[in-house]
C-alpha cells in the first residue's frame, strides 16, 4: 500500500473534456479518455499494479520535486532536484473542440548541471480490462491500439528515441544544462497528415496557446477583491471540470476514492449532478463568467424538453446529457490504498431528491437576472418544474446526501423546495409571465411555516436533519445563504451554536453524525466535509461576526494541497479523502470568499477597519 501517494500530492491538468492527476514525483497516474466519465487509460490511483500509468522522473534514487501552476493557468510545471542538476517538467492539455482530439504535451528539460531521466509509459485501457498493440512507426513514433470492443487509439510520440517491452513504451537519456525531451499523447481522431513532426516547435506553439487561453479566460473575470489567487485557482479547476462541448459540469475529476482508507463509502462522481452544477453556475455568474452560465442553461433547456413529465428529472445525468449511469463494480482492481470496490456509474440517479429542483430554478433565476432573459418557451417548461415542486413538497425524499435507506422529510430538502417556489414566483413577477402565481405563493407559504415551526427542536435548540429527528445537519448550514432566514434570526444563531458544538472539530465541519442520523447502508467513517466548512465561514460573515468568518476563512485555506486544490473531506490527520478534485468544495470557497470580500469593502467604506488586514 506504500505505492499510492496522498491525494494531496497530486495537480490537476485538462482539455475541457477530460482530466489527468500528475503527481509531483512526476507520474501521470489517472486519465479517462477522451471524456470526463469515458473509461480510463491511465488509473494507477486506484491500482497500482494493474492500472497504467505514464512516468517522467530522474533516475537518481533521491531527488526532490516541487511542483506549481504557470500563474493563472492550467499549466503544471515541477521542478526536480538532484546531487547533479535542477530540471523542470512542464504538463498540460491544450483546449481543444472536439473530444477525441484530445492531446498531453509534455517536456522535461535541465536547468542546471545534468540529469539522467527514465520514461515509463505503460496504458492499461478500458480499466485495465482490455490487451492493446503497439506498432512502431519509427523510433519516436508509436501507434497503440486497444484490443477490446471500443478499439480506442491514440498515438505516442517522443522527440528522443523509445524501446517497447512487453506492450510498454521505454526511455532512458541523459540530458545536459538546457537538453529537453518532448512527449505527445495523441487521441484517435488525429489523422496521419496532422500530427506533429518537430515536436520541440510542436510544443513552443501549443504552450503559447495554452498559456493564452487561460489567460484570456482569466481576465474575464470580474472579481477583484481578497485572496483572489485562491478564487481564480478554484475557478480555473471548475472550468477543467465543466465540459466544452456540452456545457455540464462534473462533480469530481475522479472515481471511488475512498471516504475513509479502507470504507466503503467510494462513489462515481463524474457525473453532472443538477446541484453540484446549479451551485457552479452561481460560482461563475458571481465572477462574471456569463458564458458558462449560458450553456449550462442550453443544456438544462435540453434535459427539460427530453422529460416526458418534471417528475422525470433525475439527480444525475452522464456529461452528455443521456440518462444512463448504471453503476457497477471493478473487482480486478483492488482500490486506492486498497479502498474497494471500485464503483463506475452511480446508481443514487434513480433517487427522488426533492432538493435539485430548487437549486435548479435558483440558478435560472439568477442568469435570467444578471446573465440574460429566458425564453417564454423555456419559461413554459420551467413553469412545470415549479408546479411539481407546488404539489409535491411534502414527499419525503433521500435527501442531499442520498441517503440508501428510507426516505425522510429532510430539512433541508424543504429549505430548497422553498427556494424552487420563491425564484419561480420572482421570475414570473419581473417578467410578467403567466402562471399560477396564487397557488404558489400559498404554497412557498406553508413551506416556511413547516420548516420554521416543525423541523425545529426545542432539545436540540436547532433546525434539525429532518422532521422529528434530534440529529443535527450541515446541511442547514444553507438556510441563510438561500435568504430562507435573517442569518441573525435568534433560531438561526442558535442552530449555529448547536452545529459548533456537535458537528465541528476545529474549523471543520462534519456533514451529521453518522450513527444518529439518516443511514447510507454503510459501515465505517468519513472525514469532514469541506465544502460545509466553507458555509460555516460564509454563515459567520453574514451574521455579523466578521473577524470570526475570516479566521474560519483562512484556516480552511490552509488544508489545501500545495497547488490549492480540494478533495470532498478532510481526514482526522488531515488528509484529503474522496473523490479529487472536488467541484462542490471550490465552488464553496468562492461563495464564501465572494462574501467576506463584500463585507471587508463594506466596512472600509464605512470607516471600519478589519483587525486581520
Amino acid at each position: 500500500m506504500q505505492h499510492y501517494l496522498p491525494l494531496e500530492k497530486y495537480g490537476l491538468i485538462g482539455n475541457l473534456h477530460t482530466v489527468a492527476l500528475v503527481s509531483k514525483y512526476g507520474s501521470l497516474d489517472y486519465l479517462p479518455f477522451p471524456r470526463f466519465d469515458a473509461p480510463t487509460l491511465f488509473a494507477r490511483l486506484l491500482d497500482y499494479k494493474k492500472g497504467g500509468f505514464w512516468s517522467i522522473q530522474p533516475e537518481a534514487k533521491e531527488f526532490r520535486s516541487r511542483q506549481q501552476y504557470i500563474p493563472d493557468t492550467a499549466i503544471l510545471q515541477t521542478r526536480f532536484f538532484t546531487q547533479d542538476g535542477m530540471a523542470e517538467l512542464l504538463d498540460f492539455m491544450p483546449p481543444k473542440e472536439q473530444e477525441n482530439s484530445g492531446v498531453i504535451v509534455r517536456m522535461v528539460k535541465v536547468v542546471k548541471g545534468q540529469m539522467s531521466f527514465k520514461m515509463d509509459f505503460k496504458p492499461e485501457f478500458d480499466y485495465a480490462r482490455a490487451p492493446h498493440s503497439v506498432t512502431r512507426q519509427n523510433s519516436q513514433t508509436f501507434l497503440i491500439q486497444s484490443e477490446g470492443q471500443d478499439q480506442t487509439q491514440i498515438r505516442f510520440l517522443a522527440s528522443k528515441p523509445c524501446t517497447v517491452q512487453k506492450g510498454d513504451i521505454k526511455g532512458v537519456w541523459t540530458l545536459a544544462k538546457n537538453e529537453t525531451v518532448c512527449f505527445v499523447l495523441e487521441g484517435q481522431s488525429v489523422r496521419e497528415a496532422e500530427h506533429p513532426k518537430d515536436l520541440m516547435a510542436y510544443f513552443e506553439d501549443t504552450l503559447r496557446q495554452t498559456f493564452l487561453f487561460w489567460h484570456d479566460w482569466v481576465a474575464k473575470s470580474t472579481y477583484q477583491g481578497y485572496w483572489r489567487e485562491m478564487v481564480m485557482r478554484s475557478a480555473i479547476t471548475l472550468k477543467l471540470l465543466t465540459s466544452r462541448t456540452y456545457g455540464s459540469t462534473v462533480a469530481a475529476a475522479t472515481f471511488s476514492l475512498p471516504e475513509a482508507i479502507g470504507g466503503l463509502r467510494n462513489w462515481d462522481y463524474r457525473f453532472t449532478w443538477i446541484r453540484d452544477a446549479a451551485f457552479t453556475i452561481y460560482a461563475f455568474l458571481r465572477l462574471g463568467y456569463m458564458d458558462e452560465a449560458r450553456k449550462f442553461c442550453l443544456w438544462v433547456m435540453d434535459r427539460c424538453q427530453e422529460m416526458p413529465q418534471p417528475s422525470d428529472l433525475q439527480l444525475m445525468y452522464a456529461v452528455d446529457g443521456s440518462t444512463d449511469v448504471h453503476e457497477s463494480t471493478l473487482d480486478h482492481l483492488e482500490g486506492y490504498f486498497q479502498s474497494g470496490p471500485v464503483r463506475i456509474g452511480n446508481k443514487a440517479s434513480q433517487q427522488f431528491q426533492l432538493d435539485i429542483y430548487g437549486e435548479l430554478i435558483d440558478t435560472i433565476y439568477l442568469y435570467n437576472k444578471y446573465g440574460g432573459p429566458i425564453t417564454y418557451s423555456f419559461w413554459k417548461a420551467l413553469c412545470s418544474l415549479v408546479d411539481f415542486v407546488a404539489d409535491n413538497w411534502q414527499r419525503p425524499d433521500h435527501g442531499i446526501w442520498e441517503v440508501r435507506s428510507e426516505k425522510q422529510d429532510f430539512t433541508y430538502s424543504k429549505i430548497m423546495a422553498w427556494v424552487a417556489l420563491d425564484r419561480g414566483i420572482r421570475i414570473a413577477q419581473s417578467r410578467s409571465f403567466p402562471a399560477p402565481l396564487d397557488k404558489w405563493i400559498r404554497e412557498r407559504d406553508t413551506v416556511y411555516e413547516e420548516v420554521y415551526e416543525k423541523h425545529w427542536s426545542e432539545e436540540k435548540q436547532a433546525f434539525v436533519q429532518y422532521r422529528g429527528a434530534t440529529t443535527l445537519d450541515a446541511a442547514v448550514l444553507l438556510m441563510p445563504l438561500v435568504r430562507m432566514i435573517s442569518p441573525v434570526d435568534p433560531k438561526w444563531l442558535s442552530t449555529l451554536k448547536a452545529i459548533e458544538e456537535e458537528l465541528m472539530a476545529g474549523s471543520l465541519v462534519y456533514r451529521y453524525n453518522l450513527t444518529d442520523g439518516a443511514q447510507d447502508g454503510l459501515s465505517g467513517d468519513e472525514g469532514t466535509f469541506s465544502m460545509c466548512s466553507f458555509w460555516y465561514a460564509e454563515n459567520l460573515s453574514k451574521a455579523g461576526q466578521h473577524h470570526k468568518a475570516r479566521l474560519q476563512f483562512e484556516t480552511m485555506l490552509g488544508y489545501a494541497n500545495h497547488l490549492g486544490l480540494y478533495s470532498e473531506q478532510i481526514g482526522k490527520q488531515g488528509e484529503q479523502l474522496g473523490n479529487f478534485p472536488q467541484a462542490f468544495t471550490h465552488l464553496a470557497l468562492i461563495s464564501a470568499a465572494y462574501q467576506l470580500n463584500r463585507q471587508i469593502n463594506g466596512e472600509k467604506k464605512n470607516g471600519y477597519r478589519d483587525l486581520f488586514v
